[in-house]
């Protein structure tokens, strides 16, 4: 057998090593798990939805997400070692927008109903309130939700106000919007006669906006509020609920509900 000659089998070598390292390279390429972007991955960040129009919960001033969801969302986080990342998405697909991933979690008042438990899971309630019959200030015509019928009714779509809207009144007479502020003020064009809403979205249009609307009557019914989670994330579950504990316990959620709501809406 003819012998190689050393140049030639320095050059094989070389060649022979940098297969080697490009087959690792390929191998660490395909098998290593990409980062997740939802809890529980590896970045460490707690991304929660909410529709970004329901002041003072959650809403847009100055460029910026605020309000008392998104402190909650904040307080929680930190309490879980995560990194807090609010973002908005349409109300009328936020439950979709949760089952897609694009978000771990839903912290914006969403009211806990037996028809939304079949699709997700709910923490503890954060908050309590109650749907409130608003009108214009000099409206003398609605008392009450028995003068609501044949009444054009402004809510916020797929809200369990709008459930309770189709009670009163004819279907078609429910007016339709994309956030309660905007429904509030359609009240003095005329439009409807009637909005219902959370209580403290209304009270805060009087106090904060100024707005020349009044309640009436008593509020219909009382909801909680609960973060929803994916069925398939029992950990964040328990997870969010031991948070929401510690920032209870701490005063923290005190803190936040006082500067955003003037009193601590946890058991109202």
């Amino acid at each position: 057998m003819q012998r190689l000659s050393k140049p030639l089998v320095f050059i094989l070598i070389l060649l022979l090593g940098f297969a080697v390292l490009a087959g690792c390279g390929g191998s660490s390429t395909t098998t290593a798990p990409a980062a997740s972007t939802t809890t529980g991955g590896t970045n460490g960040t707690l991304t929660y939805g909410m529709s970004g129009l329901y002041k003072p919960f959650n809403f847009v001033k100055n460029g910026q997400l605020i309000g008392f969801d998104v402190e909650i969302g904040k307080a929680l986080a930190e309490k879980m070692g995560m990194t807090p990342n609010p973002v908005t998405n349409p109300w009328e697909t936020i439950i979709e927008g949760l089952q897609a991933k694009k978000y771990d979690c839903i912290i914006g008042s969403m009211a806990i109903t037996a028809e939304r438990s079949k699709a997700v899971n709910f923490t503890d309630p954060y908050y309590r309130s109650g749907a409130q019959i608003f009108v214009s200030i000099d409206n003398t015509t609605v008392t009450g939700p028995d003068s609501l019928r044949g009444q054009n009714i402004g809510v916020v779509k797929a809200s369990t106000f709008k459930d309770i809207a189709v009670t009163l009144t004819d279907p078609s007479k429910v007016v339709t919007y994309s956030s309660d502020v905007i429904a509030l003020q359609d009240l003095l064009t005329g439009r409807t006669a009637a909005v219902i809403c959370d209580a403290v979205v209304g009270y805060s249009a009087i106090n904060a906006d100024h707005l020349k609307i009044k309640p009436v009557g008593n509020p219909l019914y009382v909801d909680k509020m609960g973060i929803a989670v994916r069925k398939d994330e029992p950990a964040l579950l328990a997870n969010l609920n031991t948070a929401l504990a510690a920032i209870i316990a701490d005063g923290t959620y005190n803190k936040i509900s006082l500067k955003w709501l003037g009193r601590n809406i946890l058991g109202q």
